[in-house]
């Protein structure tokens, strides 16, 4: 597999690692501090993304230059950005996910098979990461909301203070935690009368996601033009 990095931070040096580790080759990298390279970039077998909302409009030209297929795991994008990676996927497979961890796409799955049972219970989500991030809540945070909410009717509340009232049943609290080195936990809390179930993934190292993307990287390149998600990647149903 010949990959080329959009991002190279922290985990764009991760990915890179252990694809090397794996003997897949890297043809180049490119971000928002060097984004000159995604004019020059070579065609690859797969693009892995972990840069900025800022670097799309590069990369977005840089994968209609050659033709390769398209993994994201950039967080903090709007509305517009989601609608230029489903334009780049008519021509080359892409898929997006905020975090390629097996386990949070299983605990996606159970949300979206089993949260409906539990329909009128309480909801709240917490999520913990480390201080240097940047945007809060965290993109697993949102799509675990989506599943919770996925027509979007719920109010979503992301803080608390003073005399704010009862719940109301409608609500789903969403809350971020900032400190330390902290990889990433996101636990989903389910509150009825007199019971409660929690649902927790925690992550030990940011390892995890590299190991996560490199798995459906390999998947990706494979596919015909489309946008997928990660259950598509993964699950065989």
């Amino acid at each position: 597999m010949k990959i080329f990095l959009s991002g190279y931070g922290r985990m764009g040096k991760m990915i890179e690692t252990l694809a090397l580790e794996q003997g897949w080759e890297i043809l180049g990298h490119a971000d928002i501090t060097c984004p000159e390279n995604y004019d020059t970039a070579p065609k690859a077998d797969v693009c892995i993304d972990v840069s900025a909302p800022a670097a799309l409009p590069r990369l977005a030209d840089y994968i209609r230059r050659t033709g390769t297929p398209l993994l994201s795991g950039t967080t903090g994008y709007a509305e517009p950005d989601f609608a230029l990676l489903k334009e780049l996927s008519a021509a080359v497979p892409v898929v997006w996910s905020a975090n390629y961890s097996t386990g949070i796409a299983v605990l996606r799955r159970m949300l979206r098979d089993y949260a409906p049972i539990l329909a009128d219970w309480d909801k709240e989500i917490v999520e913990k990461h480390h201080n240097q991030k940047v945007d809060a809540p965290s993109g697993t945070a949102k799509a675990l909301l989506q599943e919770l909410d996925p027509q979007g009717t719920a109010t979503v509340i992301h803080g608390r203070q003073g005399i704010c009232g009862k719940r109301d049943p409608k609500e789903i609290g969403v809350f971020a935690l900032r400190g330390g080195t902290v990889a990433g936990e996101h636990q989903v809390f389910f509150f009825s009368e007199d019971e409660s179930l929690e649902l927790t993934h925690k992550a030990s190292s940011r390892r995890i996601f590299a190991a996560g993307a490199l798995r459906a990287a390999k998947v990706l390149a494979e596919k015909a033009p489309g946008y997928y998600n990660l259950e598509q990647l993964i699950f065989k149903d």
